[in-house]
């Protein structure tokens, strides 16, 4: 089950910026809600919920994202968690906080972010339960995002403006290390979702490494709706057993 959090996590919250074709989108109040299920051959297990949320302010955005497990996992594995993020008009992070509630484990990450021209530094405060408070100081030369501010910014994408298979780079602050995340647009699709509509998509896949170029986690498939508010639909992540797949629940 922890297995299957962690990439319901990085599945719900991953997302970034191609630094390409923008388009001019300002986010009005928003909430987007998930249903995670586990699929292993004939097994359909809904697992947990989640939502993502985000609130205009008088000079940007607060956005928040929740995660848990529903009450067959928390038997099993409980999951609580929540992530917040204030951002500029721009869409660039100011302050990332995450607050994780595993079972018996607890943790908090503060990042404050600073940004300079091209160049982006940050600040993580990380506070446990059984381990001394850790500062530790992380920068990168590109725009860096969080794990929720990064979403964002793949939203305000022009897709219809990009090649199939094109592939870019950018950085994650999330932690007391920097993660790279590399995105390659694989064009339209059309996907059925839980309700068993079809929806037509822009299909995404995601892939996480570290500094010295270990990959943090298998790669992740998203595809995203192709009308003006590009909602993330289905997310898609293999497991040891099965996969995790994180439906969009359409009202």
């Amino acid at each position: 089950m922890k297995t299957i959090t962690k990439h319901c996590a990085i599945a719900v919250s991953l997302l970034l910026t191609f630094a390409l074709q923008a388009r001019a989108v300002n986010f009005s109040n928003e909430r987007l809600n998930y249903e995670i299920v586990y699929h292993w051959g004939m097994i359909w297990k809904h697992a947990g919920d989640a939502s993502l949320s985000i609130k205009k302010t008088g000079t940007g955005y607060q956005a928040r994202l929740t995660g848990s497990t529903r009450s067959w996992a928390d038997k099993v594995f409980p999951v609580r968690d929540t992530l917040k993020c204030s951002m500029n008009a721009r869409l660039q992070p100011l302050r990332y906080e995450k607050l994780t509630h595993e079972k018996n484990y607890y943790a908090r990450d503060l990042v404050e972010f600073s940004h300079n021209y091209s160049h982006t530094s940050a600040t993580c405060t990380r506070y446990r339960t059984d381990k001394p408070t850790q500062v530790v100081n992380l920068s990168a030369k590109c725009q860096a995002y969080d794990m929720v501010s990064v979403f964002y910014m793949l939203r305000n994408l022009d897709y219809d403006e990009l090649s199939r298979n094109k592939r870019v780079t950018t950085v994650i602050f999330s932690g007391k290390q920097k993660e790279y995340l590399t995105i390659t647009y694989k064009g339209r699709e059309n996907i059925k979702m839980r309700n068993g509509t079809q929806r037509e998509a822009y299909h995404i896949t995601f892939k996480f490494t570290q500094e010295a170029g270990k990959k943090s986690s298998d790669d992740i498939n998203t595809w995203m709706s192709t009308d003006a508010a590009r909602i993330p639909l289905l997310l898609v992540g293999n497991l040891p057993v099965g996969q995790v797949k994180c439906y969009y629940k359409e009202s």
